[in-house]
């Protein structure tokens, strides 16, 4: 329910923005166009982010984030331990705030920001890097980011096929069921690794506690990593991504990535020598030769682009 709440001055207006509501003020090719944007924006700003650990072995994640008009917070918790349970392992808010008048504009599901800015962040690699973007796709992963990544995949990308790989054969059972209801062909597997030999398109978006795909991909392939981002965490084996690193392409969402990217940390590799999505949106549009790598860790700077696609809406 959206509710709306004044200030003493009765003159600024704030709204506080359930799930769908969040949703559907975040609609993929905007927030696309809106993250390159501010890939290009100098007045963006975006200061470390605090990451505070909780008894239990959750996260208190506290990511700030500005340009010219709009400074964002985004508050969230991640508890790994609710994976498999009713409850969400990430939750939170995004609170924006007009910079002129420092009055709050809007509240944000963080969940909701969360799931579409990653998606939208892959797919905005992919329009720019994928040699075969229509797929068949590979998802591994079938919680709120296989969603998110389906869906921003069928409609940026128009692909067309989807297989689809959990540990849970209910959850990608339920996310086929969905995928065929936007209208593509969906099947399951139990075997990512096997599947990538006929999928030259591939995300993995699991809760990243051990190696979930190691086989080598095709030399066509594009593969989105964002379920590791902290040290600890791994989707991808070692012998992948050093294969990809001395034959292809890897591209890093941020240069934060560079302390976050458990993927390639773990496999030995030297994170300073590759390049960003904001070299490649500044760099040469070719698409490179080999298989490619896009290792998303997240940064408040794409949440700033969330708000500033809500507030245009």
């Amino acid at each position: 329910m959206r509710l709306p709440a004044y200030h003493a001055d009765m003159t600024e207006v704030f709204h506080l923005l359930d799930a769908s509501q969040t949703a559907a003020r975040l609609p993929y090719p905007d927030l696309v166009r809106e993250i390159s944007a501010l890939l290009a924006d100098a007045s963006v700003q975006v200061p470390e982010r605090l990451v505070q650990p909780l008894a239990g072995g959750g996260s208190l994640f506290v990511m700030p984030a500005m340009d010219g008009q709009v400074a964002i917070t985004k508050l969230i918790t991640f508890t790994p331990a609710n994976a498999g349970t009713p409850r969400p392992t990430i939750q939170g808010d995004v609170v924006v705030f007009d910079i002129a008048s420092g009055a709050r504009r809007l509240v944000l599901d963080g969940p909701t920001v969360t799931a579409r800015r990653t998606a939208a962040v892959s797919l905005l690699a992919a329009q720019r890097l994928a040699p075969h973007p229509r797929g068949p796709l590979l998802i591994v992963g079938a919680g709120v980011q296989g969603l998110a990544h389906l869906e921003a995949f069928a409609e940026g990308l128009g692909i067309t096929e989807v297989v689809i790989a959990s540990r849970s054969r209910a959850s990608a059972q339920a996310l086929a069921v969905h995928a065929r209801s936007l209208g593509l062909r969906a099947q399951t597997t139990q075997d990512p690794d096997a599947a990538l030999a006929g999928c030259p398109l591939v995300v993995t978006c699991t809760p990243a506690s051990g190696v979930v795909l190691q086989a080598l991909p095709r030399r066509d392939a594009f593969i989105s990593a964002v379920g590791a981002f902290t040290p600890a965490m791994v989707e991808l084996g070692g012998v992948l991504c050093r294969h990809i690193a001395e034959t292809g392409t890897v591209v890093l969402d941020t240069a934060n990535a560079l302390h976050e990217a458990g993927d390639l940390l773990q496999a030995g590799l030297d994170v300073r020598h590759f390049a960003t999505l904001a070299d490649v949106m500044h760099g040469d549009s070719a698409r490179p030769a080999g298989p490619v790598l896009f290792k998303s860790c997240g940064w408040a700077g794409w949440d700033l682009a969330a708000a500033r696609t809500a507030l245009a809406r």
